[in-house]
Order: structure tokens, then sequence, then C-alpha cells
């Protein structure tokens, strides 16, 4: 896969997630709690100060941003500089790396401009409930879940 359409698969994750985030906080009211399907999917507005769900919410200032944010910068560019280098990757692995790449990015942008994330989805269905999610966090749960499928269906998966 030619190095500009993983870098426009990264944009895409981030534009995504940038511009649903931006939507939520200009039209949604904080703690708004809108039910688009009865109440199994919800739109709300709720500030995330640590990573997912809440983790770390409460770390001294120093800790928090090398957690939160110097140590996911430099493991998403080691991520995004492998993906690039490498040239005979499977590009399902490449597509499933780009979109963990992507949310992580589009997270961090949030945390290092406002100081916390921007989360506004929440689905339940009986007994099933998630925490409150954006589209950050579907692109690297969709990546991650990609990456566990390939390493099952592949014994050995060149990164």
């Amino acid at each position: 896969m030619k190095k500009i359409a993983i870098l426009i698969l990264v944009l895409l994750n981030i534009g995504c997630d940038q511009i649903s985030k931006k939507m939520v906080r200009n039209r949604i009211e904080p703690n708004d709690y809108i039910q688009l399907v009865e109440d199994n999917f919800i739109l709300t507005n709720v500030e995330n100060r640590g990573a997912m769900l809440g983790f770390g919410e409460s770390l001294p200032p120093m800790l928090k941003i090398l957690f939160l944010q110097l140590i996911p910068v430099i493991v998403l560019i080691i991520l995004l500089v492998n993906i690039l280098r490498k040239k005979h990757l499977n590009k399902w692995l490449v597509i499933a790396f780009s979109f963990v790449i992507g949310g992580g990015i589009g997270n961090l942008i949030d945390r290092i401009a406002h100081g916390k994330v921007t989360d506004f989805f929440l689905i339940k269905f009986g007994f099933f409930k998630t925490g409150i999610f954006n589209m950050a966090d579907v692109s690297v749960t969709l990546g991650v879940i990609l990456i566990f499928i390939l390493s099952i269906r592949h014994k050995k998966l060149d990164f």
C-alpha cells in the first residue's frame, strides 16, 4: 500500500473524529441525554479528563502529561513510521494500524488542545452497556479487532 494511501486513511480517521467532536461541542449541551434510538443509542456530551473510562483522571498533572500525552505521541509516531517504512506489509494490517493511529491522534489532539477528550455516544442493549465513547475510540477499537482477527488467521504477521 502506498504511503500516500496510508496517510490519507490516518487523516480520514482524524478528520471524522475531530468533525464529530466539534459538532457535539457546538450543538449538544454538556451532559444532555438525547435518545437517538429509544434508550439503546444515546447522544450526549461528556468531557473526559482521563483516558478510556476516565482512567488516569486523578493523576498528578505531570504524570497525566507523561502517560496521556507524551508516551502516546511517541508510540503513535513509532507505529506510523513503521507502517510507512515497510514495503511488504499485509494490506489489512496496514489498514488496521492506520485506524489505531488515526484514532489515537484524534484523542491526543483533544488532550493537548483542550486538556480533555469529548465523548458522546452510549449504547445500551439489555445487560450490555458501553462506556461513553467517540469516533476516535471507534477507530482504535476497529483497528485492534482487525489486528486480533489477523493475528488469529495468520500464524506470522510481518510487522
